[in-house]
């Protein structure tokens, strides 16, 4: 095993939390301010996952006071301590940009039972 393959195997994470794209998520971030570390919560649906080993990302996108916000998340980081799935998501797509577009109701994402 050379050096790259020994760093990214201590990197990466062991227990990876399971959601897909169209599910509801609360992403708990680790923010650093000067010497100050705190934990900010940013809830919203699960529009794109890219899988790539240690490079895997997820984009999160939400509403908020009429103004769409999306964040990329690395899945690996130890920055991102935890992801809770709120509620699973039906979708047809692997990509929802779509949602992009849409307003209010029509940007909602049904339910899987």
């Amino acid at each position: 095993m050379n050096l790259i393959e020994a760093f990214v195997n201590e990197q990466v994470k062991k227990e990876i939390p399971s959601f897909n794209v169209g599910d509801t998520v609360k992403v708990y971030q680790r923010i650093v301010e000067g010497t100050r570390v705190r934990t900010q919560i940013f809830e919203g649906t699960v529009i794109a996952r890219r899988n790539g080993g240690i490079s895997e990302t997820f984009t999160v996108r939400r509403v908020s006071y009429g103004v769409g916000t999306e964040k990329t998340f690395p899945l690996h980081s130890p920055n991102v301590q935890n992801v809770e799935v709120i509620r699973h998501g039906k979708v047809r797509r692997a990509k929802l940009y779509y949602l992009r577009d849409k307003i209010g109701k029509a940007s909602k994402v049904k339910e899987k039972i």
